[in-house]
């Protein structure tokens, strides 16, 4: 697919968000973002074509600055705490009024856009960037209106986003000098003092996960999907580093989407984004190839580092281990048209289990299934977040919980029922550490992990949880297959890859009081068939 040239002509104005005497750059093409960026010294070409730039300070997300206004809309509906941080309202209208005085009179990068593939569920957005790469970013990982559809664009969200623009704590009600806060009554994202442009996606797609299953009972999914050439459709849950992106771009499989989803209550699955946001940290193509050639010109990388001929090193994190690139959806060659799918048959939880001690997969039972749904562990990537420098295990709700603003259980629910009404298989894959904990054991080999899934997509290791096709964990519970098609037996059993029970076993005894403390505030909650999907001991 070509890039279309920009052929719209059709001037617009700021003045009703408060920015004035702007020079406004509005829908410029992929090629025209890409040039603009180079004659301003903001980025450099990598010799695959991509642009490649450095975001800044900040290399990725800060939770604790992330802040949804406290109003009539989120007041009672909203989990408040230290994921969903409250911001008073008057505050936010002064921040804001700072921001567009900030923006007013500069050279500014405008586009419309939309989320969802299905247009039942269509979110028109409009984002406005004080860089031109940031702009770039809006035009890979949102939906692209066709010039027609533009002419009579109504924006319902706004993504305001001025990268250099500080706030003063004091008087501005922020932690520090970035934030980025959402507003559901004036349906506005709010960033500023910071260039990672995940904050971007992450706006839209966290006003998403409150307004889909609060008005239109639709479950959001924080997850990646793709679709087999029997129309079976497969889910994989997971956080940054847990393999959603490189599992999901299967060449035998079409791709619907990499990181958000709609699951409906009419049993389709949609794609929020119109891009790919990939992690790049030892990318190769030899172990991710779509992802490897979808870095061409077009594409945006982030933090990495280019020798004077401009190829890229991937296993250079001197920057940060959080190296990214952001692709539109079409660089991916095997993508399903429009990104939609039909009745899940798999769900995949995956994690990066970093104490090197939950089997690589396992078959869940329903009460398993929400358990880990509502634990959602994992270990934090190195670099993903600001201030994490090395793995740390941890848990977020729903395989996302930074991106939900109700209550976990909401979700789980809706998940829940979704599950039972598709007669859906599910899935506990650990892409982690084998042998061993971090420091220790060693990260699974990726050809193990995709020769697990396939297998059980191809429904390869058995229907039924048997003693002759599973060994159930003694310390979780988990059913783990005894075989599976091109994996050596012995992987199958995160135990003996270890050589070492004593240590096993102590550790396995540590993550399971890990994960009952986790659930402690979710158990008044949960369902006696959930709290029994817990681990053994």
């Amino acid at each position: 697919m070509t890039v279309d040239k920009t052929l719209v002509t059709q001037t617009i104005s700021l003045k009703n968000y408060g920015i004035i005497n702007a020079t406004i750059n509005y829908q410029l093409s992929p090629e025209e973002l890409h040039r603009i960026t180079l004659e301003k010294g903001m980025g450099k070409e990598a010799s695959s074509g991509a642009l490649a730039i450095n975001t800044g300070e900040f290399t990725g997300r800060s939770p604790k600055d992330r802040f949804i206004v406290k109003d009539k809309i989120t007041a009672d509906k909203v989990w408040w705490g230290s994921i969903n941080l409250p911001f008073d309202a008057d505050k936010f209208d002064a921040l804001q009024k700072k921001v567009t005085d900030y923006l007013s009179e500069k050279e500014l990068y405008v586009r419309d856009c939309y989320a969802c593939a299905d247009k039942d569920y269509q979110l028109n957005i409009r984002v406005i960037n004080e860089y031109p790469w940031s702009n770039l970013f809006a035009y890979n990982m949102f939906l692209r209106p066709k010039e027609e559809e533009l002419k009579d664009f109504n924006a319902e969200w706004t993504v305001i986003n001025a990268p250099g623009f500080k706030a003063n704590p004091e008087t501005d009600g922020t932690r520090q000098e970035n934030f980025a806060i959402l507003n559901f009554t004036k349906k506005v994202v709010l960033i500023g003092g910071t260039g990672y442009t995940g904050e971007i996606k992450k706006g839209i797609f966290s006003a998403l996960n409150f307004l889909l299953p609060v008005y239109q009972n639709t479950l959001p999914m924080h997850c990646s999907a793709n679709v087999g050439t029997n129309g079976d459709t497969s889910i994989f849950f997971g956080l940054s580093g847990t393999g959603k992106t490189t599992l999901s771009a299967d060449p035998k499989r079409k791709l619907i989407g990499d990181d958000e989803h709609g699951w409906t209550k009419d049993n389709s699955v949609f794609n929020f984004e119109g891009g790919c946001y990939a992690k790049v940290i030892n990318l190769s193509e030899e172990n991710e190839p779509d992802i490897f050639r979808a870095i061409q010109k077009g594409a945006l990388l982030e933090n990495v580092s280019l020798d004077s001929e401009g190829n890229v090193d991937f296993k250079d994190t001197s920057i940060t281990q959080n190296t990214r690139v952001s692709y539109p959806i079409y660089h991916i060659k095997n993508i399903q048209k429009p990104s939609i799918g039909f009745s899940p048959k798999n769900i995949f939880f995956l994690t990066a289990d970093a104490f090197g001690v939950l089997p690589p997969i396992s078959k869940l039972t329903p009460g398993q299934a929400a358990y880990h749904f509502i634990s959602g562990y994992t270990a934090k990537v190195a670099g993903t977040e600001a201030g994490v420098d090395e793995p740390v295990p941890s848990f977020s709700a729903c395989f996302g919980a930074p991106f939900m603003p109700l209550h976990p259980t909401a979700y789980a629910e809706m998940l829940s029922e979704k599950m039972k009404e598709a007669n859906v298989n599910v899935w506990l894959i650990n892409t982690g550490w084998t042998g061993g904990p971090y420091g220790i054991g060693k990260r699974m080999a990726l050809k193990y992990t995709r020769a697990m899934i396939t297998a059980a997509m191809n429904n390869e290791l058995g229907e039924e949880i048997t003693p002759e096709k599973y060994h159930i964990h003694s310390v979780f519970g988990l059913a783990q297959p005894r075989s599976c098609p091109n994996v050596p037996d012995e992987i199958l059993s995160s135990r003996k890859t270890w050589n070492n029970d004593e240590g096993y076993y102590k550790k396995a005894h540590q993550l399971a009081a890990a994960f009952k403390e986790n659930f402690e505030k979710f158990a008044s909650y949960a369902s006696e068939e959930t709290k029994d999907g817990g681990p053994l001991v």
